[in-house]
């Protein structure tokens, strides 16, 4: 077992007041770990260090945004957190359904730089967000984070058709203009999640676009951004934790050529891709991620469809929930305004 010693890629903003948990009992022979994330033992025990605080739903007045938490369901414990601007007018609001990142194995709709990133994002895209929180690998290996989506997604529409359920929020959401998102892992599922959707009447909702923000792709062969990248404060991601998240996710067996991981690997099915609505991929110039990224947009926009694509210069993966350095304030509002226009323009 190799350690992976990615403290770093958490410790980009002190104010975080990050926490390490102490709890050092050992079960096993531990087999994977990235320090200060996750440690899986041999026994199939899993630790997730309190990195980032969990938070409850209050947020400053002055931002003029609700927030609350709703149970999608109870069996699996997948739930939601609301994020829902207090507008002076009457028209009614797009939706995102956002998917939080950490490969898959990490993160939590409640963290703390999550709550704090939506929260603005729905007050400055004039958008309801909803925050799915999804379970996770390795107890939940792919596809259940997709499935998970979908749920949230099916839920939607269920209380779409029915006018029950959380008035509050529904009041004020235009269900023909639905957006998924997500960064990382979570644009991952976004796109997965609108693939597989496909196959299901949605009415009355409809899906509008996707936004995929520094998407978590892979592949047994690297390309130069995942060779070459150096390493540093301003990247929230390592080739080494990379692969590490893949080994936890994907079904026993699999390597990084999965479809799940790889879509390009076995060719693109473009009849699929033209059903899919249009999309908005957000890369990062520093990420290890930028060159799988950028051959996505070239993907999906041959299989044709419609596709916008912006590259965030001097920041890294993450930097809009993990670090406050100024470089990284300035393009996360710039990301924020992009995620408004593209809203705008399909709305």
């Amino acid at each position: 077992m190799r350690k992976i010693r990615t403290i770093a890629t958490i410790a980009l903003d002190p104010s975080l007041s990050l926490q390490i948990g102490r709890d050092s009992t050992q079960r096993g022979a531990v087999v994977e770990e990235i320090e200060g994330l996750i440690k899986v033992d041999k026994n199939g025990h899993v630790e997730r260090p309190q990195m980032v605080p969990h938070v409850s739903t209050a947020l400053p007045s002055e931002l003029g945004v609700t927030s609350k938490d709703v149970t999608i369901d109870k069996f699996t414990n997948i739930w939601a957190r609301f994020y829902v601007p207090k507008c002076s007018f009457s028209g009614r609001l797009p939706l995102i359904v956002y998917f939080h990142g950490g490969g898959f194995c990490v993160g939590s709709a409640a963290w703390s730089c999550y709550h704090e990133f939506l929260a603005k994002l729905a007050a400055k895209a004039s958008c309801i967000v909803m925050s799915v929180n999804y379970r996770l690998a390795p107890e939940n290996p792919l596809p259940v984070a997709y499935e998970d989506g979908l749920k949230a997604l099916l839920w939607v529409k269920q209380g779409a058709q029915s006018g029950s359920g959380e008035e509050w929020w529904q009041g004020k959401c235009n269900f023909s203009n639905v957006f998924l998102a997500g960064d990382s892992a979570g644009a991952n599922i976004a796109h997965n999640v609108a693939a597989r959707s496909i196959t299901h009447s949605l009415n009355p909702l409809i899906l509008k676009g996707t936004i995929l923000i520094q998407p978590f792709f892979g592949g047994e062969a690297r390309t130069e951004s995942e060779k070459y990248m150096v390493q540093s404060s301003r990247s929230a991601l390592t080739l080494s934790a990379s692969d590490t998240y893949w080994r936890l996710a994907l079904p026993g067996g699999a390597n990084r050529d999965h479809p799940w991981c790889n879509p390009l690997a076995k060719g693109w099915t473009k009849s699929e891709e033209q059903r899919l609505p249009p999309a908005l991929v957000c890369v990062s110039e520093m990420d290890i991620l930028k060159d799988r990224n950028l051959e996505l947009c070239a993907a999906l926009a041959k299989a044709g469809r419609r596709v916008e694509h912006v590259v965030y210069k001097g920041v890294g993966h993450a930097f809009q929930v993990l670090s406050k350095s100024q470089t990284s304030q300035t393009r996360t509002l710039e990301m924020m305004a992009h995620i408004k226009s593209f809203v705008s323009s399909l709305c």
